[in-house]
């Protein structure tokens, strides 16, 4: 799988979980990737947005970054607060498959980011997830059943014949 695809299907898994979850977040919806526009005048390409609409109407920006082996820094969790405060989101969710930097946590926190951990090659059925203090874990494991039948006849004189 080449590494774009692999982004791809990693957003889509992240996307796909995230609206599962969508009440644990106080969301009503997830949407797709989409541009948003900010008041800095420039558009964002986010990879999804949580949408909880009537009386306390929100939206919280996405943002899924694969990285396997290094954790995100301040820096990157920087941009996304950024992109929530020129687009005037109420918050975001940061999801990657490592923990936070200690930076990275302190930026999150002051700026209403919730970090999701996802592990890095989930699919819908077999995944890692954890928010919230809550950990979530799909396996699936094919078993192969096959039919087998042995027949043993035995007469009256104790003679065994197996089929």
């Amino acid at each position: 799988m080449s590494n774009k695809q692999s982004w791809k299907s990693y957003e889509d898994v992240a996307r796909y979980f995230l609206n599962h979850f969508r009440q644990e977040f106080g969301l009503e919806r997830v949407d797709p990737k989409q541009k948003i526009a900010g008041s800095s005048g420039t558009s964002w390409e986010i990879d999804a947005k949580g949408v909880s609409e009537g009386n306390n109407s929100a939206i919280m920006l996405v943002e899924c970054r694969q990285h396997r082996s290094k954790r995100l820094n301040q820096e990157a969790v920087g941009g996304l607060a950024y992109r929530i405060i020129d687009t005037g989101a109420s918050g975001g969710i940061i999801v990657s498959p490592l923990p936070l930097q200690e930076g990275a946590k302190k930026v999150a926190e002051a700026n209403h980011i919730v970090h999701v951990r996802l592990g890095p090659d989930s699919t819908p059925e077999n995944f890692a997830i954890s928010f919230f203090n809550k950990l979530f874990v799909g396996i699936t494991e094919r078993v192969t059943i096959l039919d087998h039948m042995s027949v043993v006849i035995i007469d009256r004189d104790g003679n065994k014949r197996s089929y």
